[in-house]
């Protein structure tokens, strides 16, 4: 794939996060990596939905030098160390959608009340720890990807490619921006059925494991 191209999905992923309105004002962001070439391509900061064009994205190296394009985000270094953490993946959406966040500002890890979860998500779609003052007052950005990375200790990150940050807002990510943003839509609905499911019984349980199990791999491939 063309930088040209690269540079067209990542802009469309974001305006498609926006137009669903996962992303509020500016608050949010979707990226992508392309490891052969050595680039990350990420959202401009300060430029409105309404004023972005391919030509505005950043592309940086994978140390965070900038190439081309506005400035990046200032959530690149988080975006650039969950890629070095997680080799599998190729795009990086981040959001402050409301109900997600919700979770997030609570602390809670967003278990599996449902199907409707399980097709996305293989178990609960963990809450990292909140960031240390120590972290807070250093290299805020790449520390808040080395929580998300010590939360994924031991998981895979793949069959669950979403995280909630204690206090801050969500994080998904795929092989590309569309499904990036795919995984991003999926986080909110089912954030958001499972505060209405836990209004209606604060009680519910999450579903079963073999029910978990038949739904996610449905969808996905066992791997033997």
């Amino acid at each position: 794939m063309s930088l040209q191209e690269l540079k067209q999905k990542v802009y469309a992923a974001n305006q498609e996060l926006f137009r669903r309105g996962l992303i509020l004002l500016n608050w949010g962001n979707v990226s992508a990596i392309d490891r052969e070439k050595g680039i990350m391509v990420i959202k401009p900061a300060n430029i409105s939905f309404a004023a972005m064009t391919p030509d505005n994205m950043a592309v940086v190296d994978l140390c965070g030098k900038m190439l081309e394009g506005g400035k990046p985000s200032s959530d690149m270094p988080t975006h650039l160390e969950l890629y070095k953490g997680f080799p599998d993946i190729g795009a990086i959406a981040h959001t402050h959608s409301l109900n997600a966040t919700a979770f997030a500002q609570a602390g809670k890890n967003l278990e599996p009340f449902g199907t409707t979860h399980a097709d996305c998500f293989f178990g609960n779609v963990p809450c990292a720890r909140a960031l240390t003052t120590e972290e807070l007052r250093g290299e805020y950005e790449k520390n808040t990807a080395h929580v998300i990375l010590e939360r994924f200790t031991g998981h895979d990150y793949l069959a669950t490619p979403a995280v909630l940050v204690a206090n801050h807002g969500a994080y998904a990510w795929g092989e590309s921006p569309e499904r990036a943003v795919e995984v991003a839509v999926m986080l909110e609905a089912v954030a958001e059925l499972a505060i209405k499911t836990l209004v209606l019984n604060p009680l519910t349980e999450p579903i079963e494991q073999p029910l978990l199990e038949r739904h996610y791999y449905r969808k996905h491939k066992k791997q033997s």
